[in-house]
């Protein structure tokens, strides 16, 4: 099998790591079959996507919406080096899954509207499915509600005339879109179990995704949810792209 591509953007290794063990776990991947590209650290090389199944953007504590000026050099580079990939990718509908920044990515290279009027606190809300998002192909076999976890600073306010709307939620009303057949956008994190949570909620404790007095109670709530269901959606973005 042609591998997948994982872009990450997390400078520190424990999350970044994690990120990726979790996406092995939910695609049923091995390390051979998942490529990692730290952007952190270093630049995109070129990617040629003939050698790939297919490419996921994981999540980021960069925020694309805030001025150019309060952005580091890292960060602005990899929003060049990501935007440049993205000519290509959506030019030939080439496989492409953004997970929380990836949605970000996408969405602001589309046209859509990304700003702080949806944040969401870590927290693991209800995604309803739409019409759309029942009928569509990556979502075959999902329930038509099911839980998440979220923990985001921007979120898509306005999606672009020519997106489809696939999941929403009652604090978020752009949890997953669709851009022709094959590029899709999550703001929820498909490949998050509690374990994987946990351990972000200790990582990112005083970057603002939720009050640190209130630590210990936002670990007790999300130990007692069951987010099961969402992993599908790695997987049949795994078993649906994979390619000989």
């Amino acid at each position: 099998m042609k591998p997948f591509l994982l872009l990450a953007s997390r400078p520190e290794d424990a999350a970044a790591d994690s990120e990726y063990e979790a996406f092995l776990r939910c695609g049923g991947l091995d390390e051979r079959d998942l490529v990692r590209v730290r952007l952190d650290s270093q630049p995109l090389p070129d990617v040629d996507l003939s050698r790939y199944s297919g490419i996921i953007v994981g999540g980021s504590p960069f925020t694309g919406s805030i001025p150019h000026e309060h952005k580091s050099d890292t960060q602005l580079r990899v929003e060049t080096e990501l935007g440049g990939l993205l000519d290509q990718v959506v030019d030939v509908d080439f496989p492409f899954l953004g997970a929380c920044y990836g949605i970000g990515t996408l969405g602001r290279h589309q046209g859509a509207s990304i700003d702080g009027t949806y944040a969401e606190p870590i927290s693991a809300p209800v995604i309803e499915l739409t019409e759309a998002g029942v009928s569509d192909p990556l979502l075959a076999g999902m329930p038509a509600t099911f839980r998440a976890f979220v923990g985001h600073k921007e979120a898509c306010s306005r999606l672009p005339g020519h997106a489809v709307l696939l999941a929403r939620s009652a604090t978020c009303p752009v949890q997953m879109f669709r851009v022709k057949t094959n590029l899709y956008g999550t703001q929820f994190h498909p490949e998050l179990d509690v374990p994987g949570l946990l351990e972000r909620v200790r990582i990112y404790r005083d970057a603002g995704y939720y009050d640190p007095a209130q630590q210990e109670e936002v670990e007790r709530e999300m130990s007692a949810v069951v987010v099961g269901d969402v992993h599908r959606v790695v997987r049949s973005f795994v078993e649906r792209y994979a390619r000989d």
